[in-house]
């Protein structure tokens, strides 16, 4: 019985690894459909943001409630799995409890607190749900939340609670097994979370319950490996790319607009800014802004896979806020979508790029991306340092310097700058008479 446990687990394990390993391949392919951007200096500076806030989870204590309540989900997914590792052994080994023997009281003292984080992660789980479907918190249903977004959220969240559920009646039939001198099942000591759950099982045979533990050690294991695999299909992604996203993060100060390098150098050359030693002849151009995800730099592309459709951006815009159409976590949503259409296109021989769409007007519309006041509220909000900012601005460059198509009284205002340095229409020479008259009627 050992030896198929065995060969089954590999067997599992083995299919898991490809499916996610063919997963994560897709999701590099999607990234690098954007260009090339260098996000490599500075490495102590981006360590700390890592540390702080995709580890730390600096930014999510923000709003304290359900930052707690997501820590203890956190901290929880990642030393429950800690007992994975025992039982990946196990599955590969045919023992059970590996550990146990070796550790004894501490052995106990584990299991135990990791129970404790169990039964938290449920009773977390359990008040998301109530806050999704119940209290419907405003930011989970905003129109681009409609469909898979709002059943995917759920799905995790009730595949979290079976997980847990079943570690618990694993560990609670356990003790039974043990109580009753069941082979291979050693004492591991009274475990208080799981003891709840074992009226629930008493009167059964021994050969029962060998069933129940055997189908709960199961469901875990696979269900963890089939988490693994969906979640690279939901937004729970982040739970992996915050860490990588969160360290190539823009590093510049709020506010501060990056500048395309070649308009950049042209200017400066007009005014003769640059020495002639550090003049270069420009090179062609081949698209200003950005009109489809490869223009886009793979930076953005990451930050759409890492979005965790939480919504603190869109609560905190006040262009959404005042009822216009534009909501940062859609872009990040669009996106994404965009990306994965394009790579799936290219691995099927399809036409890719060549599909008569692009990002911008098939999935992101210009009222959306002129309703935005570039106040950067979206990038201080999101709690992973993504910048829906960085894509709106470059969308908005292609319609202003591609297609001429900004609205009408941006091109005053435009030709304003250009002409009187200001966007009012006034000579700079006349720009502080009013303060003059202003003195002067006092």
């Amino acid at each position: 019985m050992a030896y198929l446990q065995q060969v089954l687990f590999l067997i599992v394990v083995t299919l898991a690894g490809l499916m996610l390993y063919r997963r994560i391949m897709f999701i590099k392919k999607s990234i690098n459909l954007g260009k090339p951007e260098s996000r490599s200096d500075n490495k102590t500076a981006r360590f700390k943001n890592m540390l702080l806030v995709a580890f730390g989870q600096n930014k999510m204590f923000k709003k304290p409630v359900p930052a707690l309540l997501h820590l203890f989900v956190y901290i929880g997914f990642i030393l429950i799995n800690i007992e994975v590792l025992e039982f990946i052994i196990d599955g590969i080994a045919g023992t059970h409890r590996i550990f146990a023997p070796y550790l004894g009281i501490i052995y106990t003292f584990l299991i135990n607190f990791f129970e404790f984080l169990a039964v938290s992660v449920l009773l977390a789980c359990v008040i998301f749900l109530i806050r999704r479907n119940i209290i419907r918190v405003p930011r989970f249903h905003k129109p681009e939340m409609k469909s898979w977004p709002l059943l995917d959220a759920n799905l995790i969240l009730i595949t979290e609670i079976m997980l847990v559920l079943a570690i618990l009646g694993m560990n609670a039939t356990d003790q039974l097994l043990q109580a009753n001198g069941a082979a291979h099942y050693l004492d591991t000591g009274r475990l208080y979370f799981s003891s709840f759950f074992t009226p629930i099982f008493e009167g059964f045979s021994i050969s029962a319950l060998i069933i129940f533990e055997r189908t709960f050690w199961w469901f875990h294991i696979v269900g963890i490996l089939a988490f693994a695999i969906y979640v690279t299909y939901s937004k729970h992604l982040h739970i992996f790319l915050a860490f990588p996203n969160t360290y190539f993060a823009n590093l510049k100060p709020r506010g501060e607009i990056a500048n395309m390098e070649s308009v950049t150098n042209e200017v400066k050359m007009m005014l003769g800014l640059l020495p002639p030693e550090e003049q270069i002849p420009a090179g062609e151009v081949g698209r200003f802004g950005a009109k489809d995800i490869n223009d886009l730099s793979w930076k953005s592309i990451m930050d759409a896979f890492t979005c965790t459709e939480c919504g603190r951006c869109t609560a905190e815009c006040p262009a959404n806020q005042t009822g216009k159409k534009l909501s940062p976590r859609k872009i990040m949503m669009d996106t994404r979508d965009r990306a994965e259409e394009i790579t799936r296109s290219i691995a099927k021989g399809g036409k890719g790029l060549e599909d008569g769409k692009s990002l911008l007007d098939n999935y992101i519309s210009r009222e959306e991306l002129n309703a935005c006041t570039t106040c950067n509220a979206c990038v201080e909000a999101c709690p992973v340092m993504i910048d829906p900012l960085a894509i709106i601005i470059d969308l908005r460059r292609f319609i202003v310097m591609e297609e001429s198509g900004a609205p009408g009284d941006w091109n005053a205002m435009f030709q304003n700058i250009e002409t009187s340095f200001a966007p009012w229409k006034f000579a700079p020479s006349d720009r502080f008479k009013w303060a003059d008259e202003s003195g002067n009627g006092k």
